[in-house]
């Protein structure tokens, strides 16, 4: 069976990717896509007790290796019972974060260096990378400030990265725009600082493309329908 087609949604905290993540999960369902939505870190049982450490405010100061090594261990067990899985059925997977953030959170806003998050990546994701990436970019001010109204809203307290502040966000931005540069055919910057419609619209022409060159290379894909 033709591998399935893999997407990532990313950018800094408060750019909307929940939200996209969803209306773009339904738009391909309705046009009958077979769709697995998951999120990282998380997505499985183990992934998810591995979300609640590293974005907890009480866990505390976490050294950047050792949130490097969490996140990729979290990262090892979704791939293994989600994505992979997925893909190998033929299927669409749609993840809210992949290996892109590490190189963005860790390498850049952690500063761990390039080097040494694709040393994890290369022994834990290997060969199995995104086809598409879109990086929601919005200004951290701005995303910093929705986030902070997510938080009164759900009467919470602000989570470990976005209580950072202002220079490390930037840093993480500027990691995801470092990313595309680099990988201008994968990724694509989309901006957030937009109604959600008119962002979901340009969302949906970037997939709608990476599906019809899919269907094009091979008409036997496992997209059209279950």
């Amino acid at each position: 069976m033709p591998r399935g087609i893999f997407i990532t949604l990313e950018g800094i905290d408060g750019t909307g990717k929940s939200t996209q993540l969803r209306l773009l999960v339904n738009h391909l369902r309705e046009c009958g896509c077979r769709v697995v939505a998951t999120r990282e870190p998380g997505g499985t049982r183990v992934g998810e007790q591995v979300r609640g450490i590293l974005l907890a405010s009480r866990t505390g100061k976490l050294a950047p290796l050792a949130e490097l090594a969490l996140m990729y261990a979290a990262r090892a067990q979704h791939l293994e019972e989600v994505v992979r899985p997925a893909l190998a059925r033929g299927e669409i997977v749609v993840s809210d974060r992949f290996n892109d953030a590490s190189f963005a959170y860790q390498g850049y806003g952690r500063k761990l260096g390039a080097r040494t998050v694709r040393a994890f990546d290369r022994v834990v994701c290997g060969a199995t990378q995104p086809d598409l990436t879109v990086v929601l970019d919005l200004s951290p001010r701005v995303s910093l400030g929705r986030a902070q109204g997510r938080e009164v809203r759900r009467n919470s307290v602000r989570g470990r990265f976005e209580a950072e502040g202002l220079r490390f966000h930037e840093r993480v931005r500027a990691g995801y725009l470092a990313i595309a540069r680099h990988e201008p055919r994968r990724v694509k910057v989309v901006r957030a600082d937009r109604p959600v419609d008119e962002v979901q619209a340009e969302i949906r022409s970037l997939v709608d493309d990476l599906l019809a060159r899919h269907r094009k290379r091979d008409s036997g894909l496992g997209v059209r329908g279950s």
